[in-house]
């Protein structure tokens, strides 16, 4: 069973409707910016090998892979078929709302690497999902989970709209380490967008992860 984190207050939101009905309708956009993006590309570069089998958790239209880099197989997850439709990395996808049911449908010890972008953000039972990701990711495979500081704030909860990025990284890596997951490394960087007509560069959303890697 979860080892509990969160006090039931943490887990509210502002909009409690269901999850399902908000994200309805498809977004084509990107909700993080260019030097966010890069980044983030540039992370998966570094971190995951072309052998591998990838869960995208919580995933939309894009997935922020190099497209340079062909992969054993991406299962991708989402609230809007229609988004997940489009997201040419994916090989196969379901959709699910996280929220009422964190039981995933996927075989133990299964994945090899798990991607969740500007996402555990939105999440009211993460104990019981960080414990699902310990069972079906293999040994040493890993939890890559990125985020900014963008979100809809009305759709995230309590524990998320009232904290800064260390109590984000701090909550993130609590709840894992409840569930017995090894102490997890972390990235707090800021970014920088190209200038544009000779103007000075501008600085990006900021940029932060959290990497753990699952030892059982």
């Amino acid at each position: 069973m979860a080892q509990k984190v969160l006090r039931d207050s943490d887990r509210l939101k502002q909009d409690s409707s269901d999850d399902s009905l908000f994200y309805s309708q498809p977004r084509f956009v990107h909700h993080l910016d260019e030097a966010f993006r890069a980044r983030l590309t540039g992370l998966y570069r570094e971190q995951i090998s072309c052998d591998s089998v990838i869960l995208d958790l919580m995933s939309s239209w894009v997935s922020h892979l190099p497209t340079d880099i062909k992969y054993k197989k991406v299962i991708g997850h989402g609230l809007n078929k229609i988004e997940l439709e489009k997201n040419k990395c994916l090989d196969k996808y379901w959709v699910q709302d996280l929220n009422l049911d964190q039981k995933l449908p996927l075989e133990d010890s299964s994945i090899d690497v798990c991607l969740m972008v500007a996402a555990w953000q939105y999440l009211q039972q993460p104990e019981e999902l960080a414990e699902e990701l310990k069972r079906v990711i293999k040994k040493q495979g890993k939890l890559i989970i990125s985020f900014s500081n963008r979100a809809f704030w009305t759709k995230a909860p309590r524990v998320w709209t009232n904290g800064t990025y260390l109590d984000h990284i701090n909550y993130i890596s609590a709840v894992l380490l409840a569930q017995g997951w090894p102490a997890p490394e972390s990235i707090a960087e800021e970014t920088t967008l190209k200038s544009v007509f000779g103007f000075l560069p501008l600085k990006g959303d900021p940029f932060f992860s959290v990497i753990a890697t699952n030892s059982t």
